[in-house]
C-alpha cells in the first residue's frame, strides 16, 4: 500500500492528505478526547449533506430527492467550517443527494486549503473537466458509489445506464490522479458480485486507493427490508474486509468496529453526527430528527455542546446495544425524539410514522462473534483513533461523560 501510495499518487495530493486529513485528523480526534476527559463534547468529524437533489432514485434512500430542492448556501457552510475549524476540526464528509449538483461547491471546497472534504458521490457527474478542478483544488477524495453490475445497479439505483456512467466518472477521477475511493451499500442483490477478491483486485489495477463496504439499512419511506444482510452475512463481510486488509494493497474502511472486533455506532461514540440539506443537526443520517440547527444564533461548539437531545441519544444509543439502536431497538429512539419533542427534519414529514411502523432487525453487534483485526496497522491506528473512547463503559455505569 505504501509502495502505490508512492508510485501511483499524484505527490501534491498525498501530500495534502497526509497533512488535512492524516496529522489534522489525528490532531482533532486527540482533542475530542481532551474534551470527553473535561465532560466537553464536540464531534471531530462532520457529515454534512449540502443538498437533497439527485439524478438517481435508489432503492431505500431516506433523502427527499425528489422534494423541492434545498442546499445549504455558501455563507452558512463557511461559517460552519470556519467555526468547527476553531474547534480542531479538519475533515468533512459531503453527501447529498447528490454532492456535484450543488452549484457552488467548489466555491466551498476551494475556501478552506487547510480541509479535507469526502465527497460521497455517484460519480455521474465528475468529468475530465471536474476531475481536473478537484485536482487543482488538491483537498478532496471523491467516493464513488458502486452498486453492482450493470444489471444491478439499474434496479438497485432507479436508472437505466447507471453503471457505465458511473464507471466513466471513476476514469475521469483516476486518469487525473485523484485519491479515489469505491463505496458499495451490501445488500441482498449485491453481496456475492462485490464482497470478493476479484472485485478488489480489479479496483487496485484501476487505480483505486480505498474501499468501503456499508451495510445496507432499511429505513426511509419505502424501506425495502428484503435487501437488508442476515446476521450471518454480515459477520462473514467483517471477515473479509479483516482478511483483505491484511492481504490486498488497497485501504478498506469501517465505521463499525474496533480493533479487537468490538461493535460500536459512531453516533453513539460521539465520533460524528449528521447535518441535513436545511441544516438540522441530526444524530446519523437515517435519524431524521432534530433539535438543533446551525442556522442557530450559537457558534456551533455551543449548540453541539448544549444539545440535550444529541447528549441523550448517545447514552440511550450506547446503553441499550453497541450497534446501530435505529436497526435493533427503534422503540426506543421513539420514546427519545418523544421525550425532547424532536422535530421531524425530512421533508415528506413522515419519519414518525417510518419509525413506529420499524421491527427489530439484527445490526453489527453479535456478542461472541467479535473478529479482531489482523492488520497490525489497522489495529494500533484503530487503538489510537477510532474506537468508543469508553463510552460503552460509562453507559453501563450510568454516565456518557459528555457533559
Amino acid at each position: 500500500m505504501a509502495k502505490r501510495a508512492l508510485f501511483e499518487m499524484d505527490k501534491r495530493l498525498l501530500w495534502k492528505f497526509l497533512i488535512n486529513m492524516g496529522y489534522r485528523g489525528v490532531r482533532s480526534v486527540q482533542k475530542h478526547k481532551a474534551r470527553m476527559k473535561k465532560g466537553e463534547y464536540f464531534p471531530p468529524f462532520l457529515y454534512i449533506s449540502i443538498i437533497n437533489s439527485c439524478n438517481l432514485r435508489c432503492q431505500g434512500c431516506w433523502v427527499d430527492v425528489a422534494h423541492e430542492e434545498s442546499k445549504i448556501e455558501v455563507e452558512a457552510m463557511n461559517k460552519l467550517i470556519n467555526e468547527a475549524k476553531e474547534v480542531g476540526n479538519s475533515f468533512f464528509g459531503i453527501l447529498g443527494g447528490e454532492p456535484f449538483m450543488h452549484p457552488e461547491l467548489f466555491e466551498i471546497l476551494e475556501s478552506h486549503p487547510d480541509c479535507y472534504f469526502q465527497i460521497f458521490t455517484n460519480g455521474q457527474f465528475i468529468t475530465d473537466e471536474v476531475a481536473k478542478r478537484l485536482r487543482a483544488v488538491g483537498n478532496v477524495t471523491p467516493l464513488i458509489s458502486v452498486e453492482g453490475s450493470e444489471i444491478v445497479s439499474d434496479e438497485r439505483r432507479g436508472r437505466k445506464g447507471v453503471y457505465s456512467k458511473t464507471m466513466r466518472g471513476l476514469e475521469a477521477a483516476l486518469d487525473n490522479k485523484l485519491i479515489t475511493g469505491v463505496c458499495t451499500s451490501l445488500c441482498q442483490s449485491n453481496y456475492e458480485e462485490l464482497l470478493n477478491e476479484a472485485w478488489l483486485d480489479k479496483l487496485i489495477e484501476m487505480g483505486v486507493m480505498y474501499a468501503w463496504f456499508h451495510v445496507y439499512r432499511p429505513v426511509g419511506p419505502v424501506m425495502h427490508a428484503e435487501l437488508a444482510l442476515t446476521p450471518d452475512q454480515q459477520l462473514q463481510a467483517r471477515r473479509f474486509v479483516v482478511e483483505m486488509r491484511a492481504k490486498k494493497p488497497i485501504a478498506i474502511v469501517d465505521a463499525y468496529y474496533d480493533g479487537n472486533g468490538e461493535a460500536l455506532c459512531p453516533a453513539a461514540t460521539g465520533m460524528s453526527h449528521h447535518i441535513n440539506p436545511w441544516g438540522d443537526i441530526e444524530p446519523c443520517p437515517i435519524v431524521q430528527f432534530a433539535k438543533e440547527s446551525i442556522h442557530d444564533d450559537r457558534h456551533i461548539r455551543e449548540t453541539f455542546a448544549q444539545s440535550e437531545f444529541l447528549k441523550d441519544f448517545r447514552q440511550t444509543a450506547a446503553e441499550a446495544t453497541r450497534g446501530c439502536i435505529v436497526l435493533e431497538r427503534p422503540d426506543l429512539l421513539k420514546e427519545l425524539v418523544d421525550r425532547h419533542g424532536a422535530k421531524d427534519s425530512t421533508a415528506r414529514k413522515t419519519a414518525m410514522a417510518e419509525l413506529e411502523s420499524m421491527e427489530s432487525l439484527p445490526s453489527q453487534y453479535r456478542p461472541g462473534t467479535e473478529i479482531p483485526e489482523k492488520s497490525l496497522a489497522y489495529r494500533l491506528v484503530k487503538k489510537l483513533w477510532f474506537n468508543d473512547f469508553g463510552t460503552y463503559a460509562r453507559a453501563a455505569n450510568g454516565s456518557n461523560g459528555n457533559g
